[in-house]
């Protein structure tokens, strides 16, 4: 569409200076809202294809929200990051993903992939933090500890051992309590600490370190989030979940989702597995690369994320 202003200024000399301007103003709006467009048009999440050897998956990275997450997985699968060969022991760079498997396929749960080794316990040779937003999660806003004094379920606790090390443990080292007679002492400080605890203390008690400028998004059907071994372990490998998996609300960076085929997820998620739940036959990653630079990217979409 095309915007013409013919105003001639000797014709209108004589008219009032506003008509003169009002062209200016104009041109200045439209100026200021296509500067607006193009910044908005940059701030889009980018979408790419992870060509398996089972069909392709597209996914919508979050490139706001976890700016440092995307940067790393689009770096690895591009090949412009540098990682650590586990065979060489060299630095290299190179498409890192292209020839892995997805290593780890749980039923009705999730499909992992990204490591190198294919035995779920390699990765690039660096790790990097968390970027997860817990109070957009909720998780300051869930007790700990119910009436019943039971744990809340995102804390995965089935024993007392499980509570002892994930939730009393971590709450004495923050309250500087070292010994039985000074926890004998402070008893009524700490029944009072563990009535007021919620789901976000225990997991930044822990060592899980949250930022509002995280991601805010749960770890839903379809949600593409990083695996790892603890807070702050994140590196190459990552996990697409088949299910909603509230339970592991917070202690993941969830950095995209599926938003185009959901049956080829499906698809992988009910192959026949052996040992330590690793597919029989390999399901290959053939490459994960931009929608744009994809020679499939005039693909049509079978289904998107539930």
């Amino acid at each position: 569409m095309r915007i013409l202003f013919e105003v001639s200024v000797v014709e209108h000399m004589k008219q009032s200076i506003t008509w003169v301007l009002v062209p200016f103003v104009i041109v200045f709006s439209i100026f200021l809202s296509i500067a607006g467009a193009k910044e908005e048009m940059k701030s889009e999440d980018p979408i790419y294809v992870i060509k398996t050897s089972l069909g392709n998956i597209h996914i919508e990275l979050y490139a706001n929200e976890a700016s440092e997450t995307v940067a790393n997985f689009i770096g690895l699968a591009e090949g412009t990051k540098e990682f650590v060969d586990p065979k060489t022991g060299k630095k290299v760079k190179r498409p890192f993903y292209d020839g892995l498997i997805f290593h780890r396929v749980i039923k009705n749960f999730m499909i992992q992939g990204g490591c190198p080794l294919g035995n779920g316990s390699g990765g690039p040779g660096y790790t990097f933090s968390d970027e997860i937003d817990a109070s957009a999660l909720g998780l300051d806003r869930l007790k700990a500890l119910g009436p019943d004094k039971k744990a809340h379920p995102y804390l995965m606790i089935r024993s007392q051992t499980d509570f002892q090390r994930n939730v009393l443990g971590p709450l004495f080292r923050k309250m500087n309590i070292s010994s039985q007679e000074e926890l004998n002492r402070r008893k009524g400080e700490v029944d009072k600490k563990l009535s007021a605890l919620t789901v976000k203390d225990v997991f930044e008690n822990i060592g899980y370190v949250y930022s509002k400028k995280g991601s805010p998004y749960p770890p839903k059907c379809g949600a593409l989030a990083m695996a790892n071994a603890g807070p702050n372990t994140n590196g190459s490998q990552f996990f697409i979940n088949l299910v909603d998996t509230d339970w592991l609300t917070g202690k993941h960076t969830v950095f995209g989702k599926v938003v185009g085929g959901m049956d080829v997820l499906d698809k992988i998620g009910e192959v026949e597995v052996g040992t330590n739940s690793r597919p029989v036959k390999d399901v290959k990653i053939i490459s994960i690369r931009s929608q744009h630079d994809h020679s499939s990217k005039s693909t049509t979409f079978t289904s998107g994320a539930r």
